[in-house]
């Protein structure tokens, strides 16, 4: 465990110094083609620093925020777009770095119009609530880490659903405490990465309002408004909405698939792109069949809400669980989990 502590500080030291270049390039080099020629070995090197580390959390973590997140940023930021834009020039370095590394998005003022105050007061209300949810949420994945344990006493169907929660939970846990290392290191209000996406009342709920919001944001920019504005020269900006939903489910279905390349270093099952790719399917039927029900008929909210979560659970168990059964993720997790709490006994020990 520690010289993969020592790996891991490698690792983050070469992303802190790539960023920094980065900056220093977005003050030089104009925005285009010319910034992305410039950029684009960094971005190389962030798709094989996940390389050099074998503990499964920091494989895992650094894969999606720097082979991920930030490569998407940085090409974003090649064209003068996105969170890092040099468009903003007030942007210091180590806010640029935060932004860059992290999966944070900043908070805004918002404008003087009553909508925006209302949606500020909304994300206002939703960190205040999130802090006891958080604790609860801990000693939920405390519980849930050993679940393969008892295995054995379990239906595999109930152990199923508890992989998919601590899932959840330990994703969302860990965005947080991202978000409040660059909260209390910079004084920046963030925007949350989640917003109980258990609630959600249709799938556009769920992928537009609720679940990983940073991603969400992120794709929007990279994938979803680029392709429609291609596409609407060609089929009109109405039709040009499913081309681009689904260009987008389907990028991040790649990703996903590299995400988990990273996990279990084994080949490609394309699963995961199915799964993003139905998903989108079904995200154009459900807009469609609201269109056409518009005014006239609506689902009580508990009964689309079960159909949701039912549906998102049912894909999820068919189609992202069983690569990760096949490469021991949770057994490997929970035994991480004891190594290191190992490791910080010794370390007290010794002192």
């Amino acid at each position: 465990m520690e010289s993969e502590i020592c790996n891991l500080i490698e690792v983050w030291l070469s992303v802190f110094a790539s960023v920094c270049y980065c900056y220093a390039i977005g003050k030089v080099v104009p925005k285009g083609t010319r910034r992305l020629v410039f950029l684009l070995p960094i971005v190389c090197l962030f798709l094989y620093l996940p390389l050099h580390l074998f503990v499964l959390h920091f494989r895992g973590i650094t894969a999606f925020f720097i082979a991920w997140l930030a490569n998407f940023k940085l090409l974003l930021f090649a064209f003068g777009k996105g969170p890092l834009s040099s468009d903003n020039r007030s942007i210091s370095l180590p806010h640029f770095v935060a932004v860059a590394c992290l999966p944070i998005k900043i908070q805004h003022k918002a404008d003087s119009s009553p909508k925006s105050h209302i949606h500020h007061a909304q994300k206002l209300q939703n960190g205040k609530k999130s802090s006891p949810n958080y604790r609860v949420k801990t000693l939920l994945l405390a519980i849930l880490v050993n679940v393969h344990n008892y295995s054995d006493y379990i239906h595999p169907k109930v152990v199923s659903l508890l992989n998919v929660m601590y899932l959840y939970i330990q994703l969302e846990i860990i965005l947080a405490i991202a978000a409040a290392v660059a909260k209390v290191l910079l004084g920046l209000e963030l925007e949350p990465q989640f917003d109980e996406p258990y609630l959600s009342t249709s799938l556009q709920d769920f992928w537009g309002r609720r679940w990983n919001l940073m991603v969400s944001s992120i794709l929007r920019l990279a994938v979803y408004e680029p392709t429609r504005n291609l596409a609407s020269g060609l089929v009109g900006r109405e039709w040009a909405r499913f081309p681009a939903v689904m260009g987008t489910f389907f990028v991040s279905g790649i990703m996903h698939e590299l995400m988990f390349f990273y996990l279990g270093r084994d080949k490609l099952t394309m699963e995961m792109t199915c799964f993003f790719l139905l998903h989108g399917l079904c995200l154009i039927a459900e807009g469609f069949l609201k269109k056409c029900f518009a005014g006239r008929w609506k689902l009580p909210a508990v009964i689309s809400g079960l159909l949701t979560t039912g549906f998102v659970l049912l894909t999820g168990y068919w189609l992202f669980l069983p690569f990760m059964y096949s490469c021991r993720v949770f057994e490997r997790a929970s035994a991480e989990y004891v190594q290191l709490v190992t490791f910080i006994e010794n370390r007290f020990r010794r002192q």
